[in-house]
């Protein structure tokens, strides 16, 4: 909702943040979602009142009418000022909004859920409730690597009408990848993962442009021309040892957002970098190397060296990397959620009781990549 017209307009509240009012002196609007929702003092129920009337069915100059003589104490000049306040934090919509141009009939059915969480996870005032879709609509994607992660993230980008997703892999579709990448089935063993996640991705939303490309990945110059290309670059691969650096590298350079993320064992993961504002992945990796050189010499168990071992994945751990790679990327494309950036994500799912927040709180001067010296 356009917080300068609101007052022109016949605001009404989102029913995602419908108030509910806890005893007689506090409404709670917004959900009891933490960071959405807020706990507002009314003790003579004139706030409780005004929620009740900002139904859409009155223009602001209407409501005023009706709830200045029910409580004098609370003149004209509080109830628009209480109407601009609930604007601005994105609980009030426009029960007149225009259908949004650019999208059509089939669209909005399709993404009507998309556009209830969006609704809900959103604190800031827009023209449209539907701006950010249309900002999904308008992005062009690139998914480096589409096995495990890389596979759900593509797939939760085209299902929610990013506008054009582009895959990039080098690798052919193995029986041990079954486990754990969704877009395939037994039927694509031998193709090229990406012939077969372009065909799967297509069949999921015609509306969204969906290309690949089997390309190796063997330095920055690769990942600057992707970089170039896209709002967003997002980074599942993990091979070559140095392909994030790589990625840091030429998104900095050419000031494209990008994502990564991955699993290791139980432990999904993703980052989120915006080049420039704030430090690079690679002030993270260079102060978790000081970490590791402070700690005391470790000692490998050498029996392991011997030992075939396969990496610890199945379609929950893919999955929930993949899933928040995406949220993350959408994210980057929208401002909803407006997430911390510049900094890696990890989830414990041995015990689903922690999220833990990694890296530096400032730039590295020493930095390479985004350092005084660069």
């Amino acid at each position: 909702m356009n917080v300068e017209g609101a007052e022109r307009l016949r605001p009404r509240v989102k029913f995602e943040h419908r108030p509910v009012r806890h005893g007689c002196d506090t409404v709670r609007i917004g959900s009891d979602i933490e960071g959405i929702g807020i706990d507002v003092r009314d003790v003579d129920g004139w706030l409780w009142a005004l929620l009740t009337l900002l139904d859409g069915s009155r223009t602001v100059e209407q409501v005023v009418n009706n709830l200045v003589p029910r409580f004098p104490a609370h003149p004209e000049s509080h109830v628009r000022k209480a109407v601009r306040f609930f604007a601005a934090a994105g609980y009030l919509e426009d029960a007149d909004e225009a259908d949004p141009a650019g999208l059509s009939d089939s669209e909005r059915d399709r993404y009507s859920r998309g556009h209830s969480l969006i609704r809900w996870m959103t604190r800031t005032s827009f023209r449209s409730t539907w701006e950010a879709q249309l900002r999904l609509r308008g992005a062009r994607v690139t998914v480096i690597g589409v096995g495990g992660a890389g596979a759900t993230a593509a797939l939760a980008l085209v299902m929610s009408g990013v506008g054009h997703v582009h895959c990039v892999d080098r690798d052919h579709v193995e029986l041990s990848d079954l486990n754990r990448q969704v877009l395939y089935t037994e039927r694509h063993i031998g193709w090229p993962k990406t012939d077969a996640a372009v065909e799967r991705l297509r069949e999921y939303n015609s509306d969204v442009l969906v290309t690949g490309e089997q390309t190796t990945i063997d330095g920055v110059d690769v990942l600057r021309r992707f970089a170039a290309y896209s709002d967003v670059l997002v980074l599942t691969a993990d091979r070559p040892e140095d392909i994030r650096s790589w990625a840091n590298q030429a998104c900095h350079a050419t000031r494209t957002p990008w994502v990564y993320g991955g699993y290791v064992g139980p432990r999904p993961t993703v980052g989120i970098y915006l080049p420039g504002v704030g430090p690079c992945y690679d002030c993270g990796r260079a102060a978790e190397r000081e970490r590791l050189a402070a700690l005391p010499p470790r000692t490998s168990w050498s029996p392991s060296a011997g030992v075939a071992h396969y990496a610890a994945a199945n379609a929950v751990t893919a999955g929930m990397a993949g899933h928040l790679i995406a949220h993350a990327a959408m994210s980057t494309i929208t401002g909803i959620p407006e997430l911390p950036t510049n900094c890696q994500y990890t989830v414990n799912l041995v015990t689903l009781n922690d999220i833990h927040r990694i890296g530096p709180a400032e730039p590295r001067p020493d930095c390479p990549t985004c350092g005084r010296s660069a």
